[in-house]
């Protein structure tokens, strides 16, 4: 963690409307982060409690030579292997993501599946993983649950899918299982959990 989320952490936090958060969604050939690739990458702003949607930032990634999605997520993301053909690397993918995370804030739906991806991509490329705070959609929206069903025990666990949790908070569909749209989808939904659960702070939030 860098020393500036520390400061934050022990210190007074910051105001959640101060800090930059850089909503990311990748697309992978697999679910498996030490044997499967990122193949794309999206990025977008939310500054001062806006998207900026004229920031985003969406790349395909090149594969290693060989390595395909396998069919289960060619079915769900679509992107063929002409699509990646000459696209940048990995090593410049994983800098142009390091470049916008030192900026602030990394927003993404599951944490654990996306930051593992990452880490390992630094590791790969040999970059150092700069260990940003983290932002998850997908317990904000956990939170949420439980504070609605506080003190009864929940009936069912709840659809923490980026598209059900969407639905639930009344956003409209989204494109899923694109970067892009995805990453923006995510910063959408963000907005509105924020709101609904009143967190102030980034230490609330992360």
């Amino acid at each position: 963690m860098r020393l500036t989320a520390w400061r934050d952490w022990f210190g007074p936090s910051t105001s959640w409307e101060q800090a930059v958060f850089w909503a990311l969604d990748l697309e992978t050939t697999g679910l498996d982060p030490t044997r499967d690739h990122i193949i794309s990458a999206a990025m977008v702003p939310v500054r001062g409690g806006t998207i900026r949607v004229g920031e985003r930032w969406h790349t395909y990634v090149c594969p290693p030579k060989g390595v395909q999605s396998s069919l289960d997520a060619l079915r769900v993301h679509h992107i063929m292997p002409r699509e990646s053909a000459g696209a940048p690397s990995l090593a410049d993918v994983v800098h142009g993501v390091d470049r916008r995370l030192r900026e602030g804030v990394l927003l993404v739906h599951f944490a654990t599946l996306d930051v593992a991806f990452l880490r390992e991509a630094c590791r790969r490329t040999g970059q150092r993983w700069i260990r940003p705070p983290v932002v998850d959609t997908a317990a904000l929206a956990w939170r949420l649950h439980q504070r609605a069903t506080w003190p009864r025990e929940p009936a069912a666990e709840p659809d923490l899918g980026l598209a059900d949790v969407r639905a639930a908070c009344g956003l409209p569909p989204h494109r899923a299982h694109d970067a892009l749209a995805d990453a923006v989808a995510t910063a959408e939904l963000f907005l509105v959990l924020r709101s609904r659960l009143d967190l102030r702070s980034l230490r609330q939030l992360v």
